[in-house]
């Protein structure tokens, strides 16, 4: 492995972890979307929020993580999305901003009306986020962005594969927050809220099964390089996601609970680590290969370090941050 590829899987394993944490994050927004009216949606969006305040700034950690990965070991990489992309780019780095800002007012805001407000700035930019991150994703699996960066600015995303991206990311967004809500419902003994939750998990994976699938059928036509690749050197990771998911809807539908998470996060880690292979060894398909797109030896040396630092003093911080909210050891508001 060469110090490019490393650096490569570097940023993917901050994707990896942001997909996870930042999606769950995501997904909890949308499931406050639909809760329904203040009466109705009351006690599931408590859980929510009670699940959320901990960890939500921290799951965010991730998405800086890869930026400045992104940037410092392939910068001709970052040039050209930023210039290719730059519209749904901006749409959900807006989305980010309106959803912190509505989660951190709507509990402390004075008036009902404000408050309203807030709460749904918080769930509407938690779908209109994660979509137009999708987006994006999808682009560059597309082969849309060209080393350039003079990529179309929306005829680049504007097609389905990238659309249908989009709307997996909030899928898949919501199936994993179903999963942990579920989980949490349990351990607050809320049975009715855990049933409430396993339905939710049940659709969502559905829906995010049937994206994928039209997915596929829109790689095939948009991307047919990545389309290969997933189907042979991938295909191991294909079938262990749809394992994973297909025991975790088994799980699910009688009555189990412990290997929940782990099924969830192993369907979701191997779509992530599939899309990684399908690509390799370019970063933007059949445009910019890794190495090409490498920052100098001793640039990547210094990421090499830092990420050691962190996987050191970062990584067993966030551990026991979600530990200690799994164990319900933190002060609830």
């Amino acid at each position: 492995m060469t110090r490019a590829d490393a650096a490569a899987a570097i940023l993917w394993v901050g994707a990896t972890f942001y997909a996870l944490f930042g999606g769950a994050d995501f997904g909890g927004g949308f499931w406050d979307l639909i809760a329904g009216d203040a009466d109705k949606g009351e006690r599931p969006r408590a859980l929510i929020q009670r699940s959320l305040t901990p960890v939500w700034e921290a799951n965010h950690v991730w998405l800086i993580f890869i930026l400045v990965v992104l940037w410092t070991a392939f910068p001709p990489a970052f040039s050209a999305v930023m210039s290719t992309l730059y519209a749904p780019i901006a749409l959900a780095g807006v989305g980010i901003v309106l959803r912190g800002s509505g989660f951190a007012f709507r509990k402390s805001i004075e008036g009902l009306a404000a408050r309203r407000a807030a709460g749904a700035t918080f769930a509407l930019s938690s779908v209109v986020t994660p979509f137009f991150m999708g987006v994006v994703v999808g682009a560059i699996a597309s082969g849309n962005v060209p080393a350039a960066g003079n990529g179309d600015a929306f005829s680049s995303w504007l097609e389905p594969l990238p659309l249908l991206t989009g709307a997996m990311f909030v899928a898949s967004g919501a199936y994993l927050s179903a999963v942990f809500l579920v989980g949490d419902a349990r351990r607050a003994g809320e049975e009715d809220l855990e049933r409430y939750f396993v339905r939710r998990a049940l659709a969502a994976g559905a829906v995010a099964g049937v994206a994928a699938a039209f997915g596929l059928v829109e790689l095939h036509t948009e991307a047919r390089y990545v389309f290969d690749r997933l189907t042979s050197q991938g295909l191991p990771l294909v079938i262990l996601s749809v394992l994973s998911g297909i025991g975790l809807l088994a799980v699910l539908l009688r009555g189990g609970r412990r290997p929940l998470r782990p099924l969830a996060a192993g369907a979701v880690v191997a779509v992530i680590w599939g899309w990684g292979v399908a690509q390799f060894p370019y970063l933007l398909p059949r445009s910019l290969r890794i190495d090409q797109a490498a920052a100098p030896d001793p640039t990547l040396d210094i990421i090499f370090v830092v990420f050691a630092v962190a996987a050191v003093l970062v990584l067993p911080s966030l551990g026991l941050l979600y530990t200690l909210t799994q164990r319900d050891l933190l002060e609830h508001e």
